[in-house]
């Protein structure tokens, strides 16, 4: 399956299985950014086109890669031994152009970014990060591995932020509408900074909703209307989920995250790659007909 680059409805490279028809469209120079995954006849990733032929405005859209950091630090400051730094809200990965190649079996892609200049003036760390797709059977399979090419360890949370479509997040009758589950009882309120019942953070999906939860297992986004389920397996550490919405877009954001925000600052989570060494994450989504 090699990779053919497209100029419509946007320029993006795009790899399709000739049997299956499952597809991923990629906009390796927008920060690595997968825009679309096509997975049993059904296109799965949200993406706001019209916002996206801007490259003034942030990305509505497909699956932003979150790092060194995953939401914001407090003052968007990072404080380290030899000073403070500023790193804007989910890190610069997303706003990088990455290096696109297939993988050997044909049945992936490969991304890599590695540090810069303008990199280094906000996380003083040189390191090379390296983010895999492949298409399974109703699958997505996603690896990460991150490098750190310095000489002292380095801190970091990773996460991806896809958007997925949905049919509808306010449906008028409860057996239609979209529905979350594995979720545990109890989540963080990222609007507020609070624990909550996580029920009555779901109850709100139509209204808009930002929270972070520690599940035990896998998560599953339930649309009856479009008779699918698509089910985040996530791997530790890239094991807490994330759920967002933003209504009116016809879309819910079902995200892997290794730490919450502020974890370089609170310890909470924070994870650490030793000098010249390397780290491993994994997760997969799933998706099943109804």
């Amino acid at each position: 399956m090699p990779l053919t680059h497209r100029l419509t409805p946007y320029p993006h490279w795009e790899l399709e299985d000739p049997i299956s028809g499952d597809q991923l469209r990629l906009v390796p120079e927008r920060g690595g950014l997968l825009s679309g995954w096509r997975c049993s006849g059904r296109e799965l990733i949200y993406l706001d086109e019209e916002r996206f032929a801007d490259p003034a405005l942030s990305v509505r859209g497909g699956m932003p890669v979150l790092f060194p950091i995953c939401g914001n630090l407090p003052g968007d400051c990072l404080p380290l031994p030899d000073g403070d730094y500023s790193l804007k809200q989910h890190g610069f990965a997303r706003d990088l152009p990455w290096q696109l190649e297939g993988t050997p079996d044909g049945r992936g892609v490969r991304l890599t970014l590695e540090d810069t200049p303008a990199s280094l003036a906000s996380f003083p760390f040189p390191f090379s990060l390296e983010l895999s797709f492949q298409l399974e059977a109703a699958a997505l399979a996603i690896t990460v591995r991150i490098e750190n090419r310095g000489e002292v360890a380095m801190p970091y949370s990773f996460g991806l932020h896809p958007y997925f479509r949905v049919s509808s997040l306010d449906a008028e009758a409860a057996q239609l509408a979209v529905r979350l589950e594995g979720l545990p009882d109890r989540c963080l309120n990222h609007l507020t900074m609070t624990e909550e019942a996580t029920q009555n953070q779901l109850e709100r999906l139509p209204q808009g909703v930002d929270l972070l939860a520690r599940p035990l297992g896998a998560v599953r986004l339930v649309d009856p209307v479009a008779g699918l389920a698509l089910e985040l397996q996530p791997s530790t550490p890239l094991d807490l989920v994330v759920i967002w919405t933003d209504p009116p877009r016809p879309m819910l954001c079902l995200e892997p995250w290794t730490g919450p925000r502020g974890a370089l600052v609170s310890g909470d989570r924070r994870l650490e790659v030793p000098a010249g060494g390397a780290h491993s994450l994994a997760c997969r989504y799933g998706l099943t007909l109804l």
